[in-house]
């Protein structure tokens, strides 16, 4: 597993070799940021108002169950994207008949380029492991992603939480930096603080914010 210093984010092919590793070693329900109810970021899609109809990214969702809880509420559009084959792998076969209703996308968001615009960008715990310009290029792709009067949910460290996650460097956000990394073109709907306490019961403070593009 990579351990790299803060002034060193690691290239394309050494993001996919650490996460591929990640959840090739590891029992899904037993990472840090497992959730067994992704609560909050079903109450902020609905704060949002966001349709069944609508198109869903999960950006980095992994083998998260959100991809699941969307589809019982008869979500028709939902599409997952994250770097690890391994963790696509595990939300597929979790799923199960409904799998084929996904988009499943396997690649490297930061080279990512978005074929679609969708309603809703969601994305929890991806962008505190982004440094330097890559958030530059998270910015770039997100505002070609998102529809006008489209929404984005995102999720990080908040100014308290963890400074390393899974080997890796991260960047904690407050409500007002958050706001900033998405810019003057999306309004805050919502803000909400989270302590998420993992499988191994140790608590991380998260920076949520709920916003719709202007």
């Amino acid at each position: 597993m990579l351990a790299l210093m803060p002034d060193s984010p690691p290239n394309a092919d050494q993001r996919a070799t650490h996460w591929e590793a990640v959840y090739e070693s590891n029992s899904p329900d037993t990472v840090s940021w497992y959730q067994s109810e992704p609560t909050v970021s079903l109450e902020f899609i609905a704060a949002l108002g966001v349709d069944p109809s609508a198109a869903v990214i999960d950006v980095g969702g992994g083998a998260s169950v959100l991809v699941d809880r969307l589809l019982t509420r008869g979500f028709t559009d939902v599409s997952v994207l994250d770097i690890s084959e391994a963790a696509l792998r595990t939300s597929r076969d979790r799923v199960g008949d409904n799998a084929a209703e996904v988009h499943w996308i396997v690649g490297d968001l930061l080279a990512w380029e978005p074929s679609r615009r969708y309603d809703l960008w969601h994305d929890r715990a991806v962008l505190h492991f982004l440094l330097g310009r890559d958030v530059d290029t998270y910015r770039d792709t997100l505002e070609r992603a998102v529809a006008t009067g489209g929404s984005v949910v995102l999720a990080t460290f908040a100014p308290d939480g963890p400074e390393w996650c899974s080997g890796l460097p991260v960047t904690r956000y407050g409500t007002e930096t958050l706001t900033d990394v998405l810019g003057d073109r999306f309004e805050v709907v919502e803000h909400r603080r989270e302590v998420h306490r993992t499988p191994g019961r140790t608590e991380q403070p998260f920076t949520w914010i709920a916003a719709r593009r202007v």
